[in-house]
C-alpha cells in the first residue's frame, strides 16, 4: 500500500529527527512559518491570471483631467 518514503516506519523516524534537531520549543514555530510560507505562495500563484497592473490602469483611465491636477502625486 506505501511506497518509497511514505512508509509509517519512515515517517516516525522522520519525525523524530525533525524533533531533535528543532527540539519541542522550536517546533510549532518552524511549522508557523512553514504553513505561512506555503499560503503565500499559494496566494501568489493563484493571483497570477489577475495582473495588478489592469485595475491601476483601469482607475487611472475613469478619473478625468481635472481630479489628476488636484491630487497630489503618491495618493
Amino acid at each position: 500500500m506505501f511506497t518509497g518514503i511514505l512508509q509509517p516506519t519512515h515517517l516516525i523516524i522522520l519525525l523524530g529527527v525533525v524533533l531533535v534537531l528543532f527540539g519541542p520549543k522550536r517546533l510549532p514555530d518552524a511549522g508557523r512559518a512553514l504553513g505561512q510560507g506555503l499560503r503565500e505562495f499559494k496566494d501568489s500563484v493563484s493571483n497570477e491570471a489577475q495582473p495588478p497592473l489592469a485595475e491601476a490602469a483601469a482607475t487611472v483611465a475613469e478619473e478625468t483631467p481635472a481630479q489628476r491636477e488636484q491630487t497630489p502625486p503618491g495618493q
